[in-house]
């Protein structure tokens, strides 16, 4: 595994991934990213970005933003230790970071908490 910084060969890849079912579902902003916006988006923050490649092949992306953690995985590559590398390798950059992770998001508590994490503040909102 090796972590890369982001660049536009890249960035389908992260908004394909970003809207999958499923991987959506586990974002606090759930909503479709369409390709000109996302385009936008990675022109101002893209370099706050890294790909994760499991030979040669991209696994997953992590970004830090104002000190917040954003991070995926491709379901092809989850369970396989990708979402720890890539926690535990950012960290190394931006030590003082932190999450935002959905209380129903299990998957990422459980990561962030495996990377030594530990939960300091619940926000409520009402549905």
């Amino acid at each position: 595994m090796e972590l890369v910084k982001n660049n536009p060969d890249y960035w389908e890849f992260i908004r394909n991934l970003r809207n999958m079912d499923g991987v959506r579902d586990g974002f606090i902003e759930q909503e479709y990213i369409e390709k000109s916006h996302h385009e936008n988006y990675m022109e101002f923050w893209g370099n706050c970005f890294y790909v994760c490649l499991v030979d040669n092949q991209p696994a997953g992306y992590v970004g830090v933003i104002s000190n917040d953690i954003r991070v995926a995985t491709h379901p092809d590559f989850q369970g396989k230790g990708v979402g720890t590398f890539m926690i535990n390798n950012i960290m190394n950059h931006f030590p003082l970071s932190f999450a935002k992770v959905k209380i129903k998001n299990e998957a990422s508590l459980k990561l962030f908490e495996k990377c030594g994490f530990k939960k300091k503040y619940y926000i409520l909102e009402k549905e």
